[in-house]
């Protein structure tokens, strides 16, 4: 049975909330999900409880974002299980102000070009810990600007190859120091949707650095990139991890809960992965 290991909550950039989310991993006959919110691991103790009362296992976790610097691109590591999540907080923190002031400046761009107001905007993220793109989107829809989330509007306002595009480029720290960050934190650092992001040259880059895993199943993949990061994830010994990214309606395609996801065999092997390193470690020391 699949596992979605990449799921994200209205307390981030999904309509759902993490009631809801479980409801529907569980109607699906999904029996473990992962909550991955960006920059935000406020909803992790509340999806464990839920989740046992339902019978489904939920991974905390957390989608950390990064800032390629040498491909000028963003790029996101999922942080799961971490024994020290705390130690991870302030990091959230600095992410969440820079996607907000990043996201405040995108609003009034759009409120120059658009008949909307900042309020609006701000009561559509109603629940998250920052703006993001769908909530500006969203408030576009409601004042019957578009009738889709990620349309012709959509691409004028934030494609990079759009001449009128409002984005604005946040600070995050580089990917090595999300990496470290996660080890410190006693977590495992698995480089999201590779694919999607055209990261594979900081793949490549991640994994001498400690990278644990790569998201080799995502809906954004085509077979071949699915096939070739699988590949990779063999020969490099590392973990593969799949899920959905799922964001309810705010999804840029039709996607439910565990459309796509991690066979068992690899979500074991995420459980049990940081007891092997320990126990191979110990090995090492005493030979």
């Amino acid at each position: 049975m699949l596992g979605d290991l990449h799921c994200h909550t209205k307390l981030s950039d999904s309509s759902m909330g993490i009631d809801d989310l479980i409801i529907l991993a569980q109607k699906r006959g999904i029996d473990t999900i992962a909550i991955t919110d960006r920059d935000c691991q406020a909803g992790n103790v509340r999806a464990k409880i839920i989740g046992e009362r339902k019978g489904i296992t939920v991974i905390p976790g957390v989608e950390l974002s990064a800032y390629d610097s040498k491909r000028d691109s963003y790029a996101e590591i999922i942080c799961y299980l971490a024994d020290s999540p705390d130690r991870l907080e302030g990091l959230c923190h600095r992410n969440i102000a820079a996607r907000k002031r990043a996201a405040q400046i995108m609003t009034l761009k759009v409120a120059r070009l658009y008949p909307i107001s900042a309020d609006l905007v701000t009561k559509c993220a109603t629940g998250s810990t920052a703006v993001f793109e769908s909530h500006i989107m969203h408030a576009l829809a409601e004042c019957g600007l578009t009738d889709r989330l990620y349309g012709d509007l959509y691409k004028e306002l934030f494609s990079p190859e759009s001449e009128s595009n409002v984005l604005v480029t946040a600070k995050y720290p580089e990917p090595a120091e999300i990496v470290d960050a996660i080890h410190e934190a006693g977590g495992i650092a698995v480089l999201a949707h590779p694919a999607s992001r055209n990261s594979f040259e900081l793949l490549e880059e991640l994994v001498p650095l400690g990278l644990d895993g790569v998201e080799v199943w995502h809906p954004d993949n085509t077979e071949e990139q699915t096939e070739t990061l699988l590949k990779f994830a063999k020969k490099h010994s590392i973990l593969a991890i799949g899920g959905t990214e799922f964001k309810g309606m705010y999804s840029n395609k039709p996607l439910c809960v565990g459309d796509i996801g991690t066979p068992e065999a690899n979500i074991k092997a995420l459980m049990s992965y940081k007891s092997k390193k320990r126990k191979k470690k110990a090995a090492e020391k005493n030979a």
